[in-house]
């Protein structure tokens, strides 16, 4: 059986998701037999589109039998996936709602489809955990990725979707690393309006941005700073290593639990080009949050009480 040989193009390797994404597929590709090249994007568009162009027009020996990306930018390059397709190179797309793959899998020979998670799920699971961790409102400043990742909007609509009336939200853009959020919130902390403005729970829409905001914050003036690292911080993807820890650690209130995708989608492409058949269009997987809801709101409660206990004693 020949051994399949696929690319793997990544937004970038700052970020701990994305960091896992890798690793993810490099343990897919071992089990499945695959050669695997791994490329970065370094959050461009037209780097990685550039990328993507150089594997499909190479020499038909040298191309892969499949290529799976994450778009860099607001697009999934539609031209360089009917470029893909036309040279007989499977196509699969993560973490997008990529608009053409209805079309582009209609009379083709090669598996095209996404791959996601649901991240207006995502989203709600976040307005959700608002509002356990603020039961009686107040403000968020929330980090939103950029405004034209299908991700991030999705995200933002699922969060106002589940967020009480009571809660409002300031919302900054960063580009899902930690040294954009950083720099984001370092910048809008030396406006004045900062520190007429009253923020209770600081929300982003990865961990690694939220980790960006809070050394941010703890930079920092000392009484200012005590001020701001008291409220909760929270974000998405709790990975092990990252999120999943920082919750431990209390660095965190809480997180999301996004897994991986690279491996299923290399799954995908292995039984599709093995057994001739297209895959289905589109697979979201489920994410979770960390901790359950209902234990974040006890937690908050029992807090809650302790702080008034404290205060009358």
């Amino acid at each position: 059986m020949k051994k399949l040989s696929f690319v793997v193009s990544l937004t970038n390797n700052d970020n701990d998701y994305q960091q896992e994404q890798a690793s993810a597929a490099e343990k897919a590709a071992r089990r499945l037999g695959l050669d695997l090249k791994i490329v970065h994007a370094n959050n461009d568009a037209v780097t990685q589109s550039q990328q993507l162009l150089h594997f499909i027009q190479g020499a038909a020996s040298s191309r892969p039998d499949a290529i799976v990306f994450e778009p860099a930018g607001g697009t999934a390059f539609p031209q360089v996936a009917r470029a893909a397709v036309t040279a007989d190179i499977g196509w699969g797309v993560l973490n997008h709602d990529a608009d053409y793959i209805k079309q582009l899998r209609q009379g083709c020979h090669v598996p095209v489809f996404s791959i996601s998670s649901d991240h207006e799920e995502v989203g709600k699971i976040q307005g959700k955990q608002f509002a356990a961790l603020l039961p009686e409102g107040g403000s968020i400043l929330y980090l939103e990725g950029p405004a034209n990742s299908s991700a991030a909007q999705e995200r933002s609509a699922g969060m106002n979707a589940t967020r009480p009336a009571n809660i409002q939200v300031k919302t900054m853009r960063a580009n899902w690393t930690e040294e954009s959020a950083h720099r984001a919130v370092s910048s809008w902390l030396r406006l004045r309006t900062s520190q007429e403005m009253r923020i209770d729970l600081v929300g982003a829409q990865d961990d690694s941005m939220a980790a960006g905001a809070r050394k941010a914050f703890a930079e920092i003036a000392q009484g200012e700073r005590e001020r701001w690292l008291q409220i909760p911080f929270t974000g998405c993807d709790g990975l092990p290593k990252t999120g999943q820890s920082w919750v431990r650690s209390g660095l965190l209130a809480a997180t999301i639990y996004i897994r991986p995708n690279t491996d299923l989608a290399l799954e995908m492409l292995t039984e599709a080009i093995r057994s001739g058949a297209q895959p289905p269009e589109r697979k979201l997987t489920v994410p979770e949050s960390l901790p359950l809801i209902e234990e974040l709101a006890a937690r908050t409660a029992r807090t809650n009480a302790g702080k008034h206990r404290s205060a009358g004693a």
